[in-house]
């Protein structure tokens, strides 16, 4: 019925590194050329289904286990799904593809250096967490690990938010049309 392939586009990269900027760039996107899509990030789960959640490494692991869920129902409702979590360690990632299923599951990173996540941090989290204010921030005092494989990385540092979002949007739109 919505002629398209439902899949989940996982943006993954350090606070900061334009994550969300590019998410709802790429709903619009998607939305401007008749795609069905829902967004899900760390604000609107949290807000909801994870409010009970802190940020102990036990919570953010059980944080993306119940975004990946979220994800998958979307799925199967035959959304594009765009998730945008920081989604720092291999374990955690490996997590959300394996709730979802790999064939389904696209990973973006969503690279831009440290440097330059600390200089667009509106919030101030970088600079609590320097402070240690913010124990396990990651980035500073927690890991993060890039991806190895994903579908596609982009430098948001070295580009601008609407090159990145054609550069996806490139790579995504032969996939979720092909039922069109």
């Amino acid at each position: 019925m919505l002629r398209q392939k439902a899949v989940v586009l996982w943006l993954v990269g350090l606070s900061g590194s334009g994550k969300s900027t590019l998410a709802r760039s790429l709903e619009r996107a998607l939305h401007e050329r008749g795609f069905l899509t829902y967004l899900l990030d760390g604000d609107n789960l949290r807000a909801g289904l994870n409010n009970n959640l802190g940020f102990s490494e036990e919570d953010r692991r059980e944080n993306i286990r119940r975004a990946a869920e979220a994800a998958r129902l979307l799925l199967e409702g035959g959304l594009v799904t765009i998730c945008s979590f920081i989604s720092p360690t291999e374990a955690v990632r490996e997590t959300a593809r394996a709730v979802i299923g790999a064939d389904d599951f696209l990973e973006v990173f969503v690279n831009a250096s440290l440097e330059t996540c600390e200089e667009r941090d509106v919030k101030g989290l970088y600079a609590k967490a320097r402070r240690g204010e913010i124990k396990e921030f990651t980035g500073v005092s927690a890991p993060f690990e890039a991806p190895q494989t994903p579908f596609l990385e982009v430098r948001t540092d070295q580009q601008d938010a609407e090159a990145c979002t054609k550069r996806i949007m490139n790579a995504l739109l032969p996939i979720v049309s092909q039922n069109r």
